[in-house]
């Protein structure tokens, strides 16, 4: 293939990609649709396969396209690392990320370390909270980004999907906590839609119940969780060594899926977060598929 791959038309292939439409990726790059709609007809042509096809009254990527991807990532990362290298003024600024708190301690610390090393001169502040206090601070502009984790009904923000997981029931390895009767939890404190689908679930079955531990930390329904007091809800990436997924077999009913997304807010403009943006949606994506 005698061809080079434009960073320009894989930036915009990528937003595509993670927004799932032409307008919106548009917006991103700050082109007009038609413009879009060029550029990636382009790239077709500079790859020779179809990255693009119907489904139903959407457009998705084929499997070319998921792989492109994948590599435009890998490219971009690499470009904008080495033009903040070698050109211009070092990237300065501050940057205010939200994120639930068991995201950050086993997702994050990764990314944002190469997100150091790469831009040293930009301040980050990372705050960590419940997804429903990240989404106050994001909506009044005191952060600039946040991870929220959310069910289908209660995505509030036009933010990028990083991926979609089940939540799941999770007892210790070692301990008969969801053998109890009634059945133990430990639960985050309202509002939180994990405790909304735990209560549902559990009454939908007609199973008994009692509060054994509430916290507004993921740390604390975690350790709960672990030291054998209770069982709770959790993402299913958050699982820590220790504790076990609960199945329906053993009397645990099936739980909506959460989407996590990276949102940003209308009010944060410099140039450190769009990069930071970029960093977060590429470190996940390697260490998910890792």
């Amino acid at each position: 293939m005698n061809a080079s791959l434009d960073p320009d038309l894989l930036r915009t292939f990528v937003a595509f990609s993670d927004t799932g439409s032409f307008t919106r990726a548009a917006r991103l790059v700050n082109r007009t649709q038609s413009a879009v709609s060029m550029q990636m007809r382009r790239l077709e042509d500079l790859i020779g396969r179809p990255l693009f096809q119907k489904d139903g009254r959407h457009v998705v990527l084929t499997d070319d396209g998921k792989a492109l991807v994948n590599y435009g990532r890998r490219i971009l990362r690499l470009h904008d690392e080495a033009l903040a290298r070698f050109s211009g003024p070092a990237l300065t600024g501050s940057i205010r990320l939200g994120t639930p708190d068991d995201y950050a301690t086993e997702l994050l610390p990764l990314v944002l370390s190469r997100f150091a090393e790469t831009y040293p001169d930009v301040h980050l502040e990372v705050r960590c909270d419940r997804t429903v206090v990240l989404r106050d601070l994001l909506d009044r502009g005191e952060i600039d980004l946040a991870i929220l984790s959310q069910t289908d009904e209660a995505i509030g923000h036009d933010g990028i999907p990083m991926w979609r997981e089940p939540a799941v029931w999770v007892t210790s390895d070692r301990h008969l906590a969801h053998e109890r009767d009634p059945l133990p939890l430990a639960l985050f404190l309202p509002p939180c839609a994990f405790r909304r689908s735990a209560i549902a679930a559990l009454d939908s079955v007609g199973r008994a119940y009692r509060l054994a531990y509430s916290s507004h930390s993921a740390m604390g329904v975690l350790a709960a969780v672990r030291s054998g007091l209770a069982v709770s809800v959790i993402a299913r990436g958050t699982l820590w060594p220790g504790m076990r997924e609960l199945t329906p077999a053993e009397g645990f009913p099936p739980l909506p899926s959460v989407n996590v997304m990276l949102c940003r807010s209308n009010r944060a403009g410099n140039e450190a977060v769009s990069r930071l943006t970029d960093h977060i949606l590429q470190g996940m994506q390697d260490q998910l598929a890792a």
